[in-house]
This record gives structure tokens, sequence and C-alpha cells, in this order.
């Protein structure tokens, strides 16, 4: 994702790489060049890059995901001293999916069961999907963690990655739905999330307060 981040901010006329950090190269020239950072290394590398932010204070679009609970501990105390946009998928069409599956579960109510599916490629090792998950927890968020979400998983082929949200009552049914048909999708979400974060006041953020407000 790193390489693909780069690429679209060279096509950019109002955005400037300020350097690309590798576990050999010196992470704080980087940060201390850039006016935001994007990180979508591994969850080992990402300690280094929130201390990084916090010493230099600058911004932060973070991607990495399988981040665990003291990974996401740190994540939390570093936004208290600089903006943090923090997201298992920088889709923008999951965030929106994301708010519209939020405001159909709080207004259909625990009559329409929930069922989430999603295929990914053969090669995707978490199931279900941290996105998957993601919509699991708006839908529990909405419903006041009232009612069950049941989850379908499929991985075949080399699907980028495909979801469904089907809300089904006796008497009616709606889907929602989103296709990602290239990878390039999450580097256009962190480009965007960048624009948004540059001065921005210290906080927990997500791209659904990059496309909605918070």
């Amino acid at each position: 994702m790193g390489q693909a981040v780069a690429a679209s901010i060279k096509q950019q006329a109002d955005l400037e790489l300020a350097g690309i950090w590798t576990r050999e190269g010196d992470l704080d020239a980087v940060v201390k060049a850039a006016d935001v950072v994007i990180d979508f290394s591994l969850p080992e590398g990402t300690a280094a890059v929130l201390d990084a932010v916090v010493r230099h204070n600058k911004p932060l679009v973070c991607g990495v995901s399988g981040l665990d609970d003291a990974q996401m501990a740190s994540l939390d105390r570093a936004s208290a001293q600089v903006p943090v946009v923090y997201d298992r998928n920088m889709s923008l069409g999951i965030a929106v999916l994301e708010h519209s599956v939020r405001e159909a579960a709080a207004s259909l109510g625990l009559d329409f069961e929930i069922e989430i599916s999603e295929t990914h490629h053969l090669h995707k090792k978490d199931a279900p999907s941290g996105t998957a998950l993601k919509l699991g927890e708006a839908v529990a968020a909405a419903r006041g963690k009232d009612g069950t979400v049941r989850f379908e998983v499929e991985r075949r082929g080399e699907v980028p990655g495909d979801h469904e949200v089907v809300m089904r009552s006796p008497t009616e049914r709606l889907t929602f739905a989103h296709s990602v048909t290239t990878r390039q999708v999450f580097a256009d979400g962190a480009l965007r999330a960048a624009r948004w974060a540059t001065g921005r006041a210290a906080g927990l953020y997500g791209m659904r307060d990059v496309l909605f407000g918070k």
C-alpha cells in the first residue's frame, strides 16, 4: 500500500511526497519533513510511528489492520496529543456503507434480522474481515448491542473485497452492498483523510468522521 500511496501523491497537484520510511531508514527525518504522516506498515512498525508523530506533533493517518489491544491503547494515547485518523478500511464507499447501515439498523429496530457476508481472496487470513466486524460494530452501536448479527465468510480467487449487509423481516428485505475493484481505493481514501487531518484538533477519528464530520 505504501507504494500505491506514493504513486498517488505524485499525481496530486496539491500534495508532495516528503519521504518514505523503511526499517533501515531515519523515521524522525521523514516525520519531521512531513505535514501529515500516512502509515500502512505493520502492527510492529506502528508503535514507532506513533512515538515519532507525537515527538514531532504531526497528524497521522493509520490504515494498519490487526492491531491488538495494547497497540490500540497506544494509538488512543497518541490521539490525545495529535490528530489520528485510524480505520481498518480506508475506502470512501465503506465509510458511506457503515454510515448507512448504522442509520438503517437504528431506524428498523429489532424486528429485522441482520446478516453480514464478505468475500475476499484466498490469501486473507482473518475471518470475518476487519471490515465485516466494523460493520457489525456499527449495527451493535445503533441497536444498543441488542439482537444478533450473523456473519457469512467466503475466501476464493483474488477477490479484493466484497461486503453485503442484509436486513430482513418477515415482510421485506433491505440489502446494502459494496465491492472493491482495485486496492487503489485505500490509497485514495488515505489521501482524503490526510487532507482532512491537517490542522485538525488532537483526537481519534475514523473515515466516518472524514466524510460526515464529528
